[in-house]
């Protein structure tokens, strides 16, 4: 890892870019702190530049509640070179959806490979965040793809506590997988979001093994959700990262 910019935000937070070999990502310190900082991993759907505004609310929430978070590119996302198998993909979802709900297949396709990806690469980055000064565990991942967080919850230990947006869809081999995680999970759904199957999202939910797991649905479609939520997820962290 190796930082690539740094700046001071107004309210103290240290936001310094970094590469991770040819990934780009964003991490987040709050201002001052008398320990290492617990570290929740901001996950979003790709496009981190795009997707800066809304990174960087949830990182300052973080922050408030003296977590540090970080975000990294999705494969074929950003600046990072494409798939031109996984863009086929996303066009194949996006004339689905103008006519109803896309097969199996198709989000096999999607989403399937950028698990694959993104989970290691995930795993080399908390390697090297945990590495540096005034961070330290346990660790939580916050923020979709869904699919990216509940791998993430199986394989790597680490991971004390998960929230997730149920806002994408998720490849039926997933609810295998979703029956092995066993951490903390808060899951979010938008109730009317246009790019997702309520029904599949409840089915996964049920589908988790966790003991605690919370469901926070509210009314609207993808970008809807309500300021509130922000506040429940530091409730959620503070009670399972403390």
């Amino acid at each position: 890892m190796r930082f690539t910019s740094e700046q001071r935000l107004d309210d103290g937070i240290l936001e310094r870019g970094f590469a991770l070999g040819d990934i780009p990502g964003i991490l987040w310190t709050p201002g001052s702190a008398s320990a290492p900082a617990p570290l929740i991993l901001l996950g979003h759907p790709g496009g981190l530049h795009t997707m800066y505004p809304r990174l960087v609310a949830r990182a300052r929430d973080a922050a408030a509640e003296g977590f540090a978070a970080a975000a990294i590119e999705l494969p074929w996302s950003g600046e990072r070179p494409r798939s031109v198998a996984v863009d086929g993909a996303r066009a194949d979802l996006r004339r689905a959806l103008q006519v109803g709900r896309p097969s199996d297949e198709i989000v096999d396709r999607l989403v399937l490979p950028v698990v694959e990806q993104a989970v290691p690469e995930w795993r080399a980055a908390l390697d090297a965040l945990l590495a540096l000064p005034g961070i330290g565990g346990p660790v939580g991942y916050s923020g979709g793809v869904i699919s990216i967080g509940i791998r993430l919850a199986v394989v790597e230990p680490r991971i004390s506590a998960a929230l997730l947006f149920a806002g994408s869809f998720v490849p039926r081999s997933m609810f295998e997988e979703a029956r092995k995680v066993t951490v903390p999970l808060q899951v979010l759904l938008q109730w009317d979001d246009e790019g997702n199957d309520r029904r599949s999202a409840l089915e996964v939910f049920d589908a988790f093994g966790s003991r605690e797991k919370t469901l926070h649905a509210n009314m609207g479609g993808h970008a809807g959700v309500p300021w509130f939520e922000g506040e429940a997820a530091n409730r959620f962290f503070a009670r399972h990262l403390k």
